[in-house]
């Protein structure tokens, strides 16, 4: 495999963390986004769909033959032992998949993972670096609130779904702030790639 610099992105929930993707992104990263392989791992037809299908229901599937994530979804969020069950269905395609991406991209390639679920999966030490993007939880709340109609009491369910700030801080070799504007984001993004960079030079 050709030779790549690793990086596992993680954060929580309204943290940032897609935006911080796309901004790697336009610098030239290739960016493996495992909601997108959760999603494809789950298309009409798959074997993922039917493993699905047989663990929770037929009636998950819509007339169309699509999964009907909401419903998943409500199944899942507070049922832990449903959650691992959805996971161990969903987790190991995910990860052959991205697996496969990395394989493909060519040497020097700055390859980032976005993964919501990396800390509490255990992945960190599959990486070279592991980033996190950070947020004081009361901006989290009003953007899942404001961005993605949500109540308060379900916004502050999703984050103590998750790992804490603290868990994620504690795998992090990198955390980014997002408290303030874009353009401080950004510019944390920025000098990050270009150390990034000199430590994909190096290795060459």
């Amino acid at each position: 495999m050709a030779e790549i610099y690793s990086v596992g992105l993680t954060g929580g929930i309204a943290s940032g963390k897609s935006a911080v993707a796309a901004r790697l992104a336009e610098h030239g990263a290739l960016i493996v986004d495992a909601d997108r392989l959760a999603r494809e791992a789950l298309e009409p037809g798959s074997s993922g769909l039917e493993e699905v299908v047989s663990a929770f229901g037929r009636e998950l599937v819509t007339e169309a033959g699509e999964l009907d994530r909401g419903a998943l979804g409500r199944v899942v969020f507070s049922d832990e032992e449903a959650r691992a069950k959805l996971n161990a269905i969903v987790h190991p395609r995910v990860r052959a998949a991205a697996a496969r991406l990395r394989e493909e991209a060519p040497a020097g390639t700055v390859v980032v993972e976005d993964i919501p679920l990396l800390v509490e999966t255990g992945q960190q030490d599959r990486f070279d670096l592991v980033l996190v993007v950070q947020a004081p939880e009361s901006q989290r709340i009003t953007r899942i609130v404001e961005n993605r109609g949500s109540t308060e009491e379900d916004a502050r369910a999703r984050i103590a779904a998750q790992a804490t700030d603290a868990e994620r801080a504690a795998a992090a070799d990198v955390i980014l702030d997002n408290s303030g504007t874009v353009e401080d984001l950004w510019r944390q993004v920025d000098e990050l790639y270009e150390k990034l960079q000199g430590r994909v030079r190096a290795r060459q």
